[in-house]
């Protein structure tokens, strides 16, 4: 142990000290770049169903007209379940997707500013097209979980007023799903196109653009 003796900092010393301290703080604020809209804080909200827990946060940028959701979704019950937000076949087949990511939400204004962004399996298109979008799932154990993330700026003539997300969710039946691929840790498997009825959607409440938070439900 030290036997050196210790004094007291003078108050004027430390006074100077913390002067030196907050000009180096203001220094470095002023080095961000300025006029560029900063993205907003994320919101979020909680969403349970069909056995299972969506978490979602959103975050609203006004330069890109982008919205940032990052997601977390548990199954709560006893039995696996699908999880329909990793796109469709003919995405991957394109390269407009990368197999086993999230993918592209489904788009639609349902009236002027209101949004509503949907990953959830789609029924067969008619005509058929060649290449069909078989619906590609997650599969999730029971008490297990999923994270996942994407940005989506929706091609409206003007700024969305208000912007809600659905996920589809179904009980994972064996004769229904097939091929399965482990890709990055995720267990993805290809569905038939009659689950887009017999999934249900989770969907997160009204995020209003203007107050960059979710509305009550």
């Amino acid at each position: 142990m030290s036997n050196r003796p210790s004094f007291p900092v003078p108050l004027r010393l430390t006074a100077l000290l913390a002067s030196v301290l907050c000009a180096g703080c203001a220094q470095s604020a002023d080095r961000a770049p300025s006029g560029t809209p900063p993205m907003s804080e994320p919101s979020t909200t909680t969403v349970e169903a069909a056995g299972g827990r969506l978490t979602a946060s959103f975050a609203y940028t006004p330069r890109t007209g982008a919205v940032e959701v990052r997601y977390r979704f548990d199954n709560l019950g006893q039995a696996p379940l699908a999880v329909f937000d990793r796109g469709d076949r003919h995405a991957v087949l394109v390269g407009r997707q990368h197999g086993g990511a999230v993918g592209a939400p489904h788009f639609q204004e349902e009236v002027p500013g209101d949004v509503v962004l949907r990953h959830a399996a789609r029924p067969l298109p008619e005509p058929s097209p060649t290449v069909p979008p078989t619906p590609l799932a997650a599969r999730v154990e029971p008490g297990g979980s999923l994270t996942g993330e994407f940005a989506f700026a929706p091609p409206t003539e003007r700024e969305p007023r208000r912007i809600r997300w659905c996920l589809g969710v179904a009980p994972f039946d064996t004769e229904a799903f097939a091929q399965p691929e482990e890709i990055d840790g995720v267990e993805v498997w290809r569905g038939g196109f009659d689950l887009a009825a017999r999934q249900t959607l989770l969907c997160t409440p009204w995020f209003d653009v203007a107050a960059q938070r979710f509305e009550a439900a």
